[in-house]
């Protein structure tokens, strides 16, 4: 038998080395969050875990470990032929399950078994969610960034993508957390990562930059939608300097109209979210804005939300929470397209 326990920090380690990295645990706990490039491989699936746990429950321990056992072997039965006869004696594979190992230990057991050199996290995801969150801190700090602020529909997302195509080094928490970062960032039909998950994906991009050169980020809040940004990071954001990103209002009613084209084309859904700021403007501004939406005005709710709600919040916030903005450095893109972002971009990364 070849089956290696070894620590969650020394798996992060030797992440790459591994043939595949296996998640024992059940779907729904794949989906809450997993180790970077795993797969899922359940020992017990959703239902089976409910099953046996209310024989634990309801029965009593014995009786639930039998009906998991047999489980577990069916399972891993259907895994073995699935997606290992193919497998070369080199497979070196890494398994995991919650804590106990007691999933991924029957899994390695006979893997190992069959002459596979296989690797089991002791403490599973449990001991590598702990090391994610140690580590987020001293990942954060040792970074420099470059922070672009500017108004709602400046174009901070843009000029980010725009960044990262030219070879900066980019970190699109919006991008991570699948929202735009304000009342109205939902996007329809692309639900957000859970906290544990948002943790996970921000820790792997952290770990991939050079602490030499400097990150770009966008000016984001604390909060991204319903996620959080590790404190760490957004104190290490608000101390370093500021690029103030500028365009002219039309051109950015003209951006938001087309980024936000889904509440362009559904007055319902954009109404229905409009909704969220009755405690902010008041019922009757907001049913004004659900009016004019209904009667084909959609820009010109786009004009007053910067207006009277968004331009307001930044112009409030901005200086407060960034203490560079002050000196920050204006950059003016001659329009909101991608090509002038292209532009702006090899000129901010030469100067």
């Amino acid at each position: 038998m070849s089956v290696h326990p070894i620590t969650a920090a020394e798996a992060i380690e030797r992440l790459g080395e591994f043939s595949t990295v296996i998640d024992a645990r059940s779907e729904a706990e794949f989906a809450e969050d997993r180790l970077p490039g795993a797969v899922n491989w359940p020992s017990l699936n959703d239902e089976e875990r409910r099953e046996v746990g209310t024989i634990y429950k309801q029965v009593n321990p014995f009786e639930a470990r039998k009906r998991g056992a047999a489980l577990v072997a069916a399972n891993i039965s259907r895994h073995i032929e699935r997606e290992v006869m193919d497998k070369p004696r080199s497979w070196q594979p890494l398994a995991y399950c919650w804590r106990g190992g007691q999933r991924s230990g029957s899994l390695a057991l006979v893997l190992g078994q069959i002459g596979f050199r296989v690797s089991v996290v002791e403490g599973g995801y449990k001991a590598f969610r702990q090391a994610v969150l140690a580590s987020l801190p001293q990942l954060a700090s040792r970074l420099q960034y470059r922070v672009v602020c500017g108004r709602t529909g400046a174009g901070k997302t843009r000029l980010l993508h725009a960044l990262a195509a030219a070879g900066a080094q980019v970190l699109d928490l919006e991008g991570l957390a699948s929202h735009r970062s304000s009342v109205l960032g939902h996007i329809p039909g692309q639900p957000q990562p859970t906290q544990k998950r948002f943790d996970t994906l921000l820790w792997e991009r952290l770990r991939t930059f050079d602490a030499e050169r400097p990150v770009y980020v966008e000016s984001e809040s604390r909060k991204v939608g319903n996620l959080a940004v590790p404190q760490p990071l957004i104190d290490a954001m608000r101390a370093s300097p500021c690029l103030d990103l500028q365009l002219p209002l039309d051109e950015r009613v003209a951006l938001l109209m087309e980024d936000y084209d889904f509440f362009v084309k559904d007055s319902t859904l954009f109404c229905a979210r409009l909704a969220a700021l009755t405690q902010l403007r008041g019922k009757a501004q907001v049913q004004a804005w659900q009016d004019m939406v209904h009667a084909g005005r959609t820009e010109d709710v786009v004009r007053e939300l910067l207006a009277k709600h968004y331009d307001p919040g930044y112009d409030a916030s901005i200086a407060r929470n960034f203490g560079q903005f002050a000196q920050a450095t204006p950059i003016v893109p001659r329009d909101r397209s991608a090509a002038a972002m292209d532009e702006l971009a090899r000129r901010i990364l030469v100067s």
